[in-house]
């Protein structure tokens, strides 16, 4: 089992601002990029946090993602847009997007964003949690054009992405609701976590390339590749669809269909409806039932083992809490991973070290 590095906050920042200068960011894109992904890491979803910078080297020495570029708007009908991330850094793409979307929606009432051709967009519950500070009801559906992690439901190898679902809920007074889930039993950066840890996955997550049940998550991490399952069998499955034909096709007009495991890029569509309650003309019921249900269903007696019942949000809210306070967990072999990447970008691996309080 890999040991972990436990690296405090304003530590961590400085090192990941090295690493993501070694793009070419600007430097509030260095901001944004390195930002997003601690932000993962806080919230406990390291899948998607700073060990996702080796397959963002990977991707820009290919010419897979582009530093320094905005979102462009291809088609502007008012309450509905048509985005273009240009293959650039999807922490900058998806917070531009967001704040055109929440513009619209406070003008509008509602926005529909079209967003495609984003390289990796990270967690989405990030941008409803934008859209809800902005007091605003958003809905995420997303696709993932890269290497097949996911397998049809009854199908023995992988077809498609982990296409997560999200919706945020503002609540007056109180955290907003955040529900965001990838539509595989977990997320494929989950595996490679495991994978770095030394850890199986649990069971039921995962076929080998031979289409049998395994808990190594080696088979989504190298090949011969297996794949990830859908959560809840055909469930997820069909959620897992309608994010390729509404992210992805309609959003984006780019599915994934491709078998070439080779590329390392990863681009997201995705489609957003944002909702302002205020122009429903019902605000003070809105709040009031939403903050009522919330409370009902806390209320809750736990079972036995169970501390209290939770809606979603709150897990993230309380790993932020914690992780801010006592520093952030890095395996040591993903901490080794971000310093070839350093290393591949022309940033020293020893000033990154330095910078973590490592050296």
């Amino acid at each position: 089992m890999a040991h972990n590095h436990i690296i405090p906050l304003d530590r961590l920042t400085a090192a990941m601002h090295l690493v993501v200068r070694g793009f070419g960011s600007h430097d509030e894109e260095v901001r944004l990029v390195a930002g997003n992904l601690i932000e993962a890491n806080l919230t406990g979803h390291d899948s998607h946090g700073i060990g996702m910078l080796p397959r963002y080297a990977e991707a820009y020495l290919e010419g897979g993602l582009f530093p320094n570029r905005h979102v462009q708007t291809v088609v502007d009908a008012g309450a509905l847009l048509r985005l273009d991330g240009q293959a650039g850094f999807g922490q900058v793409i998806g917070r531009e997007a967001m704040a055109l979307g929440i513009e619209r929606a406070r003008r509008h009432g509602s926005c529909i964003v079209a967003l495609g051709n984003s390289h990796h967009i990270g967690r989405i519950g990030a941008w409803a949690e934008q859209a809800t500070a902005a007091g605003l009801v958003s809905i995420h559906l997303v696709n993932v054009v890269a290497r097949n992690v996911v397998a049809p439901f009854g199908g023995g190898d992988a077809r498609f992405g982990t296409n997560p679902v999200c919706i945020g809920v503002p609540l007056a007074g109180r955290p907003p609701v955040i529900l965001d889930f990838a539509t595989s039993m977990i997320a494929q950066g989950k595996t490679r976590v495991a994978h770095n840890k030394g850890e199986p996955v649990a069971p039921g997550c995962l076929i080998d390339d031979q289409g049998r049940d395994t808990q190594d998550p080696r088979y989504s991490v190298i090949p011969p590749w297996g794949a990830l399952l859908t959560f809840g069998t055909h469930k997820g499955y069909g959620l897992a669809v309608m994010c390729e034909l509404l992210g992805g096709a309609l959003a984006a007009g780019m599915t994934q269909r491709d078998a070439d495991a080779s590329k390392r890029r990863v681009l997201n569509g995705m489609l957003c409806v944002l909702l302002d309650p205020a122009a429903l003309g019902g605000t003070e019921a809105f709040e009031r039932e939403a903050a009522a249900f919330v409370d009902w269903v806390k209320a809750s007696p736990p079972r036995a083992g169970v501390e209290e019942v939770l809606v979603a949000g709150e897990p993230e809210r309380a790993a932020r809490a914690q992780r801010s306070a006592q520093g952030v967990p890095v395996d040591a072999t993903t901490w080794q991973e971000i310093l070839e990447a350093a290393r591949k970008l022309g940033v020293d691996p020893q000033a990154v070290q330095q910078a973590a309080g490592l050296a």
